[in-house]
C-alpha cells in the first residue's frame, strides 16, 4: 500500500525532505506547500500539486502524512490543522516553543487520535539504543553534551527569523542549544530518561553571542533533573576544531561516549569509538506505526516534553539577552566568527560539570536560573 505524503515548507531544509522522500519505497509525494516559489533542486515529481498555503493543500489533497518543515514558531497551528484534517504528522524540531503549546498540541492528538512524530532523527540511532540499554543497567552520576560547529554570516541571513527572538511581534526560538544543536540536548535527555532520572526541574545557563544577533551562538546550560542527576550541555557555532556532537555518560561502570551524528559509541571499558551501524528513519517508523499501532514511535511528542521545558527556560521573553562578547575575544575568519580557546572551555565545562563563569573564563558572565533561584 502506498502512503501519500505532503510536505509543508518545501524550500530550505525542506529540500532535504524532498530528496529523502524520493528514495523511499511505498511513499508518494503528492503535494508541496511554501509561500515562496519552489526551488527547482531537487525537481518536483510529476503529478505533485503545489500550493502557497497549507490550508489549501489540506482542503484539496488530504494526504496520509504531512511533513512540517517550517519556521519553529509556525509549527503548532500547522500541525493542529493537519491533525484535524485526518493526517498523521512528522514535525521538525523543535516541535513547539513552550510547555503550554506542548499541552495544546497533545490535546489535539487526543482529540483526533492521530500520530505525531518529532524530527529528532538521532533518536532512531542504533548506537544510541545500545547506550540507553547499557545506561538502564547501571547507576549514572553525570551526563554531558559537547559540540563545536561553525556558522558564517550567510547562516544568519538565510531566513527572517534566523538569530532572532521575535519577528513582527511574534516570539521565535533560535539559539545553539534549541535549534542547530537541539539534538545534543535531546540525546542527553533521552539518556537520562533511560537512567530513570525524571524530567528537568531547574536550569542554570550562560548564553553568549559573537555577532549582532538576538539569539545566542554559544551556550552552556546545566540541567537538574527530578532525581538530582545533572546534565551539562556545552555548545557553540563559533568553534575551533570540529566536535560533531558527543554525549558523555559517567557512572559506576565507567565512562561511555556516544558521537550521535556519526553513530559511533564507546561503552565503559572500550578504548575507542566504533561505529554501530543502523538508524531507523522517523518517517519509515511513523508509516510502520500507522500500519501497526503496536510499533512504537521513536520520537513521539510525549518523549520531547523535557526538551520543550528546556526550550522554554532558555528562550523565555523575560530571559536576559545573550551576552555580546567583546571583539577582543572573537576572531573573524572570512565571515565565520571563532572564539579562541572555546573548545577547551567546552571540554572543561563538560568534565567538571561547571559553567564558564565558575571556571574563571575571562569573557564569562554570571549565569541566570530557570526557575529563578530561591
Amino acid at each position: 500500500m502506498t502512503t501519500t505524503v505532503a510536505l509543508i515548507g518545501a524550500n530550505g531544509h525542506g529540500r532535504h525532505h524532498r530528496r529523502q522522500l524520493a528514495t523511499l519505497d511505498g511513499v508518494r509525494l503528492v503535494a508541496l506547500a511554501d509561500p515562496r516559489p519552489i526551488e527547482p533542486d531537487p525537481p518536483v515529481p510529476d503529478g505533485t500539486e503545489v500550493f502557497t498555503d497549507h490550508r489549501d493543500l489540506l482542503a484539496t489533497v488530504r494526504p496520509d502524512v504531512v511533513v512540517i518543515c517550517t519556521p519553529p514558531h509556525t509549527h503548532l497551528p500547522i500541525a493542529a490543522d493537519a491533525l484535524r484534517a485526518g493526517c498523521d504528522v512528522l514535525v521538525e524540531k523543535p516541535p513547539v516553543q513552550t510547555l503550554a503549546e506542548h499541552r495544546e498540541l497533545a490535546a489535539v492528538l487526543e482529540e483526533t487520535g492521530r500520530a505525531c512524530q518529532v524530527g529528532f532523527q538521532a533518536l532512531g540511532s542504533h548506537a544510541a539504543a545500545r547506550l540507553w540499554d547499557a545506561v538502564a543497567r547501571e547507576s549514572v552520576t553525570g551526563i554531558a553534551a559537547v559540540a563545536s560547529w561553525q556558522r558564517d554570516d550567510a547562516y544568519y541571513a538565510r531566513a527572517p527569523w534566523a538569530g532572532r527572538r521575535s519577528v513582527d511581534g511574534r516570539p521565535v526560538i533560535d539559539g545553539v542549544l534549541v535549534n542547530p544543536l537541539a539534538h545534543a540536548v535531546m540525546q542527553a535527555l533521552a539518556t537520562a530518561a533511560s537512567a530513570g532520572a525524571g524530567p528537568p526541574v531547574a536550569c542554570e545557563a550562560e548564553r553568549y553571542r559573537t555577532r549582532l544577533i538576538e539569539a545566542d551562538d554559544t551556550a552552556v546550560a546545566r540541567l537538574t533533573l527530578e532525581s538530582g542527576l545533572r546534565i551539562l550541555a556545552a555548545a557553540t557555532l563559533a568553534g575551533e576544531d570540529f566536535i560533531a556532537g558527543e554525549i558523555i555518560v559517567d557512572g559506576t561502570a565507567g565512562r561511555a561516549v556516544l558521537e550521535y551524528p556519526t553513530n559511533r559509541l564507546a561503552l565503559p571499558g572500550e578504548p575507542h569509538l566504533r561505529e554501530v551501524a543502523g538508524r531507523t528513519g522517523l518517517l519509515e517508523n511513523l508509516i510502520a506505526h500507522r500500519a501497526d499501532p503496536s510499533v512504537p514511535l521513536l520520537a513521539p511528542l510525549s518523549r520531547t516534553e523535557p526538551f520543550t521545558a528546556v526550550v522554554e527556560w532558555l528562550t523565555a521573553p523575560d530571559a536576559p539577552p545573550p551576552v555580546l562578547l567583546d571583539p577582543r575575544h572573537v576572531e573573524d575568519h572570512a565571515g565565520v566568527r571563532v572564539i579562541p580557546g572555546i573548545n577547551a572551555v567546552l571540554r572543561r565545562c563538560a568534565e567538571e560539570m561547571a559553567l564558564p563563569s565558575e571556571l574563571g573564563v575571562t569573557w564569562a558572565a554570571p549565569p541566570y536560573h530557570r526557575p529563578p533561584a530561591r
